[in-house]
């Protein structure tokens, strides 16, 4: 049986409530190592997208159901001011494949943000960086992982996603949004550092 009953026989996948998504998707590990391409679950990516939600919301979402390419085809639509919540989100996705270098770019390009002040502290740039430092040797020293250290950092990667959703969520509610068209926004600088990430191959994954 999937993550979604059946309504009725014949008939899609019943849609969740916003809470119980949410509520599902906060009790999954966080991710701190690229999660294998079998790790998204189908039904909730349905789910999240069926509910019609400001994107940066939705990318949240997206991001704890380790679901990176749904997560990535929004953000790039939204890496530029004044979609700083967006911005970080696009950060948190290079956290999570691994490409700690631009991490620490969209880190920097928000670091004044009140999204990232809420989720770092109001001069959080070192504290940031530093938890990006520890998944990065993590990584890099795989065979002799410290299994407490690991937990800690998925649990710091969570609350991370968390504080940002939450953030969103006051910002933007969490009503069904028709048009979102009109919350995406690029400026030439930003297209062309997206355009680096999404198809120039600076990036673990290429979209």
């Amino acid at each position: 049986m999937g993550d979604i009953s059946k309504s009725k026989a014949g008939q899609g996948p019943k849609e969740l409530s916003y809470p119980v998504l949410k509520q599902r998707l906060l009790s999954k590990p966080g991710r701190v190592l690229p999660p294998p391409p079998s790790a998204p679950s189908q039904s909730l990516t349905h789910a999240i997208s069926s509910l019609f939600l400001h994107p940066s919301v939705e990318t949240a979402l997206h991001l704890l159901n380790d679901d990176l390419v749904s997560a990535h085809f929004l953000v790039r639509h939204m890496q530029a001011p004044p979609q700083f919540e967006s911005m970080m989100l696009h950060g948190i996705l290079h956290r999570i494949e691994g490409d700690y270098e631009n991490v620490r770019a969209w880190y920097r390009d928000v670091k004044d943000s009140d999204v990232f002040r809420t989720v770092w502290g109001d001069d959080g740039s070192e504290k940031a960086m530093d938890f990006v430092r520890k998944i990065e040797i993590l990584r890099k020293e795989a065979k002799h992982q410290d299994v407490s250290e690991v937990h800690q950092l998925e649990d710091g990667s969570k609350q991370e996603i968390k504080t940002v959703l939450e953030f969103c969520e006051k910002k933007f509610g969490t009503q069904k949004l028709d048009e979102a068209r009109a919350v995406w926004v690029q400026d030439e600088k930003s297209s062309g550092k997206g355009s680096d990430m999404v198809v120039g191959g600076e990036g673990w994954r290429q979209f």
